[in-house]
């Protein structure tokens, strides 16, 4: 005679709660839910087992998600002579299966243990899901399905990319089966990884100044900690003969780096945030998330790069805030050439810190014999680190007028300080040698 137990659960009828048994045997090793029999395992029958079977597919159908009805089979069986439903659930391929009521939660996801169904922890549930997707954090089913993409809309908007749900699924914000994934999640509104930025009096953390934490898309999080941290950034003037020299204390490519350094190589797999300390002689920025298993730090300061979070990347790289892979410690030490203090790069195991120290001195190969405003030097710095602009880069990166953008460049000619290459639209600007 069957008892209830890991993989039998009896009913006397239909009721709600039968679909947390099913999502309980699919989740864990299977089993038999028996309609039509009482707790001590007698059949009593079933007055109309059509009727009855019928609510039970159409609930297993419309309450359950992924789809669990290739795993589930019903059949008829006599009983003590009564007629009884025998609803057979084998363990499925997509765990965890959940209420679509309740979503990817412990109120959703139940797994069997004993003779009953009960709420699956959140470790389980991430379990689960490393076992079916696979250990890559983004491409994770993530556990929340409730996200909003105000800013992705808006930031692919910018760049003239249209984003809708075919190219999300391309770039892996939903996966195959539907669901956001946690690179959706990290790219939505309601991502909930964040940054901690402080700032300190001096050179110790003895006295806060100021500490803030930002969240929400990881693409909100970089604009506003830049923002913050730039107006920690101060001007500083040399004199050079009869002109006056600006710099910034920190080179605007070098935190802009070391920011999306921080963001796309993090491991989110932890809950910990990322941490900015801003000193009055120093920035650090701290990620959890060592080196990417075979690589090396010698290997990562001349360039090499193994990404951990591939889709998050590619989704910077095409709104062009990344510009070649491998290419962030170069121009971090490329922006403090003939400086002398220079960045540390310190890894362990768990955690990656970046320290960018202060410029208290202007480089003599650096030395510009003409004064330069604001705007300037920000097309200075533009060219040091691309290279080489267009006009319409100048535009677009200072946000003035086609008319300005023409005025500045030719200014910056007019001193020298750049050379202009090519003719009609294919004009380019580089820093004069």
């Amino acid at each position: 005679m069957l008892t209830e137990d890991l993989n039998h659960e009896f009913k006397i009828q239909y009721t709600k709660d039968i679909i947390k048994t099913v999502i309980a045997f699919g989740n864990t090793r299977g089993g038999k839910i028996y309609l039509g029999v009482d707790d001590a395992g007698n059949g009593i029958g079933i007055n109309n087992p059509d009727e009855e079977l019928l609510q039970l597919t159409n609930a297993v159908r419309d309450s359950i998600r992924p789809d669990i009805t290739p795993f589930t089979t019903a059949n008829y069986e006599e009983v003590d002579g009564n007629r009884i439903i025998v609803y057979e659930v084998q363990k499925g391929t997509a765990c965890p299966y959940y209420l679509a009521s309740k979503g990817i939660r412990p109120e959703g996801v139940y797994i069997r243990q004993g003779a009953s169904s009960v709420p699956a922890s959140q470790a389980k549930i991430i379990s689960m899901i490393k076992e079916t997707d696979g250990d890559s954090y983004e491409e994770l089913r993530s556990l929340n399905q409730n996200l909003t993409f105000e800013v992705l809309i808006k930031e692919f908007e910018k760049s003239g990319i249209q984003i809708d749900q075919p190219q999300m699924r391309t770039l892996g914000i939903i996966g195959d089966d539907g669901l956001y994934t946690n690179l959706g999640l990290l790219l939505s509104d309601q991502c909930h990884h964040s940054i901690k930025a402080a700032v300190f009096e001096g050179s110790t953390k003895s006295q806060f100044r100021d500490r803030y934490e930002f969240d929400g898309s990881v693409m909100k999080q970089m604009r506003d900690v830049y923002s913050f941290i730039d107006r920690y950034n101060r001007t500083k003037s040399n004199i050079v003969g009869l002109d006056r020299v600006d710099i910034r204390e920190y080179p605007e490519s070098a935190l802009r780096e070391a920011l999306l350094n921080s963001i796309v190589h993090k491991d989110y797999g932890y809950g910990s945030s990322t941490l900015i300390s801003v000193f009055d002689d120093r920035i650090e920025i701290l990620t959890v998330g060592g080196l990417v298993k075979g690589l090396t730090k010698d290997d990562i300061m001349i360039g090499t790069s193994i990404l951990r979070n591939k889709k998050l990347a590619n989704v910077f790289y095409r709104l062009k805030w990344i510009e070649a892979y491998g290419t962030g410690i170069l121009k971090i030490k490329e922006s403090y050439k003939g400086v002398e203090r220079q960045p540390l790069i310190e890894i362990t195991d768990n955690a990656f810190k970046v320290t960018l120290p202060a410029i208290t001195e202007i480089a003599a190969e650096n030395t510009i014999e003409h004064s330069f405003n604001s705007k300037e030097m920000k097309i200075i710095e533009m060219i040091d680190h691309l290279g080489q602009v267009k006009r319409i880069d100048v535009q677009n990166e200072l946000e003035i007028s086609q008319p300005m953008a023409v005025k500045l460049l030719k200014g910056l000619l007019e001193k020298e300080a750049i050379i202009r290459i090519g003719s009609g639209k294919n004009v380019v600007y580089e820093k004069m040698k």
